[in-house]
């Protein structure tokens, strides 16, 4: 096969284009073309007026005219050998492999990096034990519910908590910047095909899944995980790792059940904050990392459709339109957008009792009448909080108290016209933008609920936004605060080769929360990487064991 990029077809092209393309492209005679598949698809709408179809195909030829185009396009980097993304095995079980329950591997946390970890290791047959504080992604919907339209906040069981993690309720995005040399992201994408996403997601290059098709995927990774021999325990929460010379060897949870192994791979998300105190004072090595926070911003879907993609604007190909922007402010903060919901919802995002935090929400159609976006400002610990490991989770718990009372302590959020953010006024009645959180918002005067550094940088950067995205300051535009959660404040430091804690024997520090993935994808990916940088570890120190018996 040959991996033929960059071909370039009109948004409006035939069925039979993209073939004519591929002849034309290589040069090919009749009978010479086998076959061709769609590995990525994108589009470049730069110009709105013009905007056309990028693809890369795998091409399948005669043997004859597969060796005469490797030799006429050598050094032609849109043509070349297509690459092998099968995913290979680091290890296989042995059929003598202890079953003494001290050498199972325990995940703490079933968000994308403890599921990829934990399905990964069940495949290699090490029969993994899940520990997740939440609830089933089912129970956990009902729950999350319950805070929207009921205002009754479950502390175990929400947005950030329970089967599937924080991404369940977002836009499901399926992309990242990451460099993956290994196809270890294609691993994720084939087995969320396997339990149901649409094929899309694997050539489409910005795919999604959205909120109730994750739901029924997770619940079938969970059995494919169950039936290789996995064990996940719901409702069951962390209360102390034990740690003996630097060596974990074991976990008790609230419950007070002492759970014996060497090895966990610890994959708690961005908002596990009672976890990461008890880490640290269990000893293990935290830090303090960079983050943001902002808020939200809603504009009508109409508004960001015509924008991107002018006269085509409601092309079924295309979809609703997203954007990505960034800003360098002249004090030499950034601003940027951040998890933009397509034809989405503001969501309530709470996981502690009297704060409040916002997060954005698509479903699988992008179908909602606004676009939503987090715009904020990044946050450094050695200029913006004290020098402590968790202060910045102490910043975010002082920003979710305030949005909390200015919201009126109901878990309503607060809002404001963008227009008057602005001009520095308090809003007094909605526009034409009719806010989309639930369960409602107060309008309020927002720039008393963030640092007034954070203030000054938004509002340099909204402005400069509206020249790259006309109507993005647009008056009636409405903000919504606050936005706290856009990764981990805190990074709990690992061996770069081996995955495993710098100062704990038997930790993997993985996923959002240890700061080593931002989404889905990367959290899937880096759960792949330290579940068989454990298996290495697990089934080495088994081998010894049988060789020493």
């Amino acid at each position: 096969m040959l991996r033929l990029t960059n071909v370039k077809l009109p948004l409006d092209h035939s069925s039979s284009a993209l073939k004519q393309e591929v002849i034309r492209k290589l040069e090919l005679q009749e009978g010479e073309l086998l076959d061709f598949s769609v590995f990525k698809r994108s589009y470049d709408a730069r110009k709105s007026d013009d905007i056309f179809l990028i693809y890369s195909l795998d091409v399948e030829l005669t043997a004859p005219a597969h060796k005469r185009c490797l030799a006429q396009f050598a050094g032609n980097d849109s043509v070349r050998p297509s690459p092998d993304m099968s995913y290979k095995y680091v290890a296989d079980k042995p059929a003598n492999f202890p079953q003494a329950q001290q050498l199972r591997p325990v995940i703490i946390g079933f968000g994308p990096c403890g599921i990829l970890a934990a399905l990964l290791l069940a495949q290699m047959g090490l029969k993994p034990i899940v520990i997740e504080r939440g609830q089933d992604v089912r129970q956990r919907t009902k729950d999350t519910w319950g805070l929207w339209r009921d205002r009754e906040l479950n502390e175990e069981s929400n947005v950030q908590y329970g089967e599937g993690g924080a991404g369940t309720f977002s836009d499901g995005k399926l992309y990242t910047q990451i460099k993956d040399p290994k196809f270890y992201g294609r691993k994720v994408l084939t087995e969320f095909v396997k339990a149901g996403a649409p094929e899309e997601i694997l050539f489409v290059s910005k795919p999604h899944i959205g909120t109730f098709k994750l739901v029924k995927m997770m619940e079938n990774i969970r059995a494919e995980i169950i039936a290789l021999g996995g064990e996940i325990r719901f409702g069951e929460k962390l209360a102390h790792l034990n740690i003996e010379d630097q060596q974990v060897t074991g976990l008790t949870l609230n419950s007070g059940e002492v759970i014996n192994t060497q090895h966990v791979i610890l994959a708690i998300g961005h908002s596990a904050r009672d976890t990461f105190q008890s880490l640290l004072e269990s000893g293990v090595y935290i830090e303090a990392k960079p983050f943001s926070v902002g808020l939200r911003i809603e504009h009508p879907q109409s508004v960001i459709d015509k924008a991107r993609f002018g006269v085509n604007a409601g092309n079924e190909i295309l979809g609703a339109a997203d954007y990505k922007l960034v800003h360098h402010c002249q004090d030499g903060r950034n601003v940027y957008s951040f998890c933009m919901c397509p034809g989405g919802t503001v969501v309530a995002a709470a996981s502690e009792p009297g704060k409040l935090v916002i997060n954005g929400m698509s479903e699988y159609s992008r179908n909602e009448r606004n676009a939503n976006s987090a715009i904020v400002v990044d946050i450094n610990p050695a200029q913006d909080y004290p020098q402590h490991p968790l202060a910045g989770i102490d910043l975010q718990r002082q920003l979710e108290e305030k949005a909390f009372l200015m919201g009126g302590e109901n878990y309503n959020a607060p809002a404001q016209l963008v227009g008057d953010f602005l001009a520095g006024k308090a809003s007094e009645k909605i526009g034409s933008v009719q806010p989309s959180y639930k369960p409602g918002v107060t309008l309020s005067d927002l720039s008393q609920l963030l640092p007034d550094f954070a203030v000054k940088a938004l509002r340099e950067a909204i402005p400069e936004f509206n020249k790259q995205i006309k109507g993005f300051s647009m008056y009636d535009a409405v903000l919504t605060g606050v936005e706290t959660r856009t990764s981990s404040p805190v990074c709990i430091k690992r061996d770069k080769d081996s995955f495993i804690s710098i100062n704990t024997k038997g930790l993997y520090p993985a996923g959002e929360g240890a700061g080593y993935a931002g989404g889905i994808l990367s959290a899937g990916v880096d759960g792949i990487k330290v579940a068989e940088a454990l298996a290495l570890d697990l089934l080495g120190q088994a081998r010894g064991n049988v060789i020493k018996n």
